[in-house]
């Protein structure tokens, strides 16, 4: 039984049109414990709504699949890289990664507008006052109302 996530990406940092041209990447750079918890849940074949955030219209821009579970994430030991923690090492990680696969970018984004508007979503993390995280769980419920209102 798989899982399901929302994963958020600026699309100038990362888009989902970016996923499609490499099928497949890395997800790195997350420096939130909690966000780096999720990922440690996360199992080869969970499912992932794949957000763009920090742009003008912010919302959902397609699906993708978590293909490879969660692994060090070597840019916190790289003194050159924005993501550098000097006290992650090889020895005792602190931060980690997954891998992602394209599975499908949309002809719409369903907005945040959208989803804060649905009384179904109302206890769904992303349309929480405040929630900042750029990786949390989401329910069957609400994948699969997010799902009937992407082919409405």
């Amino acid at each position: 039984m798989s899982n399901y996530w929302l994963m958020k990406s600026e699309p100038d940092a990362f888009s989902i049109e970016d996923l499609h041209a490499l099928n497949q990447s890395p997800w790195d750079g997350v420096r939130n414990y909690q966000a780096r918890n999720f990922m440690r849940a996360m199992q080869t074949g969970d499912q992932v709504f794949f957000y763009h955030s920090s742009c003008p219209t912010p919302g959902i821009a397609g699906t993708a699949r978590v293909c490879k579970e969660a692994y060090p994430d070597h840019s916190s030991w790289d003194p050159t890289s924005a993501y550098f923690d000097p006290k992650s090492t090889p020895e005792d990680p602190r931060w980690f990664m997954v891998d992602i696969e394209f599975v499908e970018k949309w002809q719409k984004v369903v907005t945040l507008a959208e989803l804060k508007q649905s009384p179904a979503l109302s206890d769904m993390i992303l349309t929480k006052k405040g929630s900042r995280l750029s990786i949390m769980p989401v329910t069957q419920e609400e994948w699969d109302y997010i799902i009937k209102i992407l082919k409405t």
